[in-house]
């Protein structure tokens, strides 16, 4: 075993070195990478909005074919599944450079106790996939008029 001699400098340019990183990634103007976690599964970019009475999810998905893609609803749960291919005919060798991901993708939302379940509609456009999901009638809010004495 080899004896290392310590040297606070490095450590401390080593420090100086990954806060410069942390930095130049906190204030480039990239939005979110897509996360991938350690079991290689990529966690696509999601959109949540309230759109009149509809919740609405985009994820991005580009070049996802609608048959790569498995949408389905557990108790208050939407999961998101499917696989991102690599274009066929190109090998690892081929690459000069080679920043997207791919593999399977999974995503799972929390859905609001209002919507109705039964009324999902998705739809695949240009590598965005859309879920619209209605509010319960029930949920909306109403405006009761209460006369005084």
């Amino acid at each position: 075993m080899a004896i290392v001699k310590w040297s606070p400098l490095k450590e401390i340019e080593e420090i100086r070195k990954e806060m410069d990183r942390l930095f130049e990634e906190f204030l480039s103007p990239v939005r979110r990478k897509r996360a991938v976690s350690s079991e290689g599964i990529i966690s696509p970019n999601v959109d949540i909005f309230e759109r009149g009475n509809e919740l609405v999810i985009q994820v991005e998905i580009p070049g996802v074919d609608k048959q790569d893609i498995d949408l389905t609803i557990t108790d208050d749960r939407l999961i998101i599944k499917g696989e991102i291919k690599k274009p066929e005919g190109v090998s690892e060798e081929d690459y000069i450079l080679n920043e997207r991901s791919y593999g399977p993708f999974s995503r799972t939302i929390n859905l609001p106790a209002d919507v109705d379940k039964s009324s999902v509609k998705a739809n695949l456009n240009n590598g965005l996939l859309e879920i619209v999901i209605l509010r319960k009638e029930e949920a909306k809010p109403r405006e009761i008029k209460i006369p005084l004495e």
